[in-house]
């Protein structure tokens, strides 16, 4: 049949882009970095097969192995964040503050630590001191040490300005076995304070979008905090940061690799006001933003009250609370209960709310 002439060209989707990229992409995408699925089906399917080894089968935010007679924690990561600086701090803030944290989630008290800043050809060298100022007295607030480095520098208009990688290494005590592995029915969810502050403060001066106040991010070293839970609870089960992808995708992650259900009371999540109005204004959902300076903890029923009044106790845990509990039902599923008594699934996100929080 021929086509009407008399009728408009039909739309052309030459190089239109899905918003949340097909599962099947052949190229990198945003999304592979958001934490959510696609970072999973990216790691498992191609980084797991290529690199398969027992240490890093737990794929976990720390390797923890024996060297020797020492049982020691590794992780390394790479911090792309823009822009550079946000309230409540920067990258060089980000940069020793993931890995210190990312160690703390396996019990482990960071000791060392490797930076290397990978740097835009142009970049004003008073940005790169401001950073590198920073990220020392990050260090020394948390209490590590930078005991080695690198340099690189990447032709302009390839780098983004900064780039910075940190790399950690500490020791685990005798007796701590924190995996995701261990959570088990019965057991309680915890949340370290107020969740979703670092992914709408760094929106919110990346989009220049003002929410009525200053959101601060929460950006801070949480070795100290996991220390005093360690004091009165040396049987954490399960510790994670929920960085990307937010309390929803960490609390999945867990489940999954638990084989448990866990369910969550939408009443008890501590979401700030400001986080709240600004996740209504953009359409976001406070479980899927990001934090920097906040932890989830499982642990066994009978040492709750003891762990939660030990991070009330602590600077970082102020506002600790229960959110909820690991169940036999719907293993490797989150729901949560809202305020109407109705169920609704908290699943992992494809790709991601908010790209380069980190």
């Amino acid at each position: 049949m021929l086509p009407d002439p008399s009728l408009p060209d039909p739309p052309n989707f030459d190089g239109w882009v899905c918003p949340l990229p097909l599962r099947d992409h052949p190229k990198v995408v945003m999304g592979h970095g958001g934490g959510g699925q696609m970072s999973g089906e990216l790691i498992e399917h191609l980084f797991v097969p290529a690199f398969a080894n027992p240490v890093l089968g737990g794929l976990t935010d720390s390797a923890v192995f024996t060297l020797g007679e020492t049982r020691l924690a590794f992780s390394t990561d790479s911090f792309v964040v823009q822009p550079l600086f946000f309230p409540g701090g920067s990258i060089g803030h980000l940069a020793v503050n993931g890995t210190v944290n990312d160690l703390a989630m396996s019990g482990a008290q960071a000791a060392y630590l490797s930076c290397g800043f990978i740097l835009e050809e142009g970049v004003d060298l008073s940005v790169v001191a401001r950073i590198a100022a920073d990220l020392g007295d990050a260090a020394r607030q948390a209490g590590v040490t930078i005991a080695t480095g690198d340099t690189k520098v990447v032709d302009a208009g390839h780098g983004d300005g900064v780039y910075v990688n940190t790399a950690g290494v500490g020791l685990v005590p005798a007796g701590v076995d924190i995996r995701p592995q261990r959570a088990v029915p019965g057991d309680v969810v915890i949340v370290s304070g107020q969740i979703g502050v670092h992914g709408i403060a760094i929106m919110s001066v990346r989009e220049g979008i003002s929410f009525g106040t200053e959101v601060v991010s929460d950006c801070a070293p949480l070795n100290g905090l996991v220390a005093a839970m360690l004091a009165v609870c040396l049987d954490l089960h399960t510790l994670r940061d929920p960085t990307r992808g937010g309390v929803a995708t960490s609390l999945n992650e867990i489940a999954k690799a638990a084989g448990v259900g866990v369910e969550l009371t939408e009443t008890a999540l501590p979401v700030p006001e400001a986080v709240a109005n600004a996740c209504a204004f953009l359409g976001l959902d406070p479980l899927y933003v990001a934090n920097e300076g906040k932890l989830l903890a499982i642990v066994g029923r009978d040492d709750a009250d003891a762990v939660l009044a030990a991070m009330r106790a602590h600077p970082l845990g102020a506002d600790a609370a229960i959110i909820g509990e690991c169940v036999e039902a719907h293993p490797g599923m989150v729901v949560t209960r809202t305020a109407f008594g109705a169920t609704r699934v908290v699943d992992t996100p494809i790709g991601e709310q908010l790209p380069r929080i980190c």
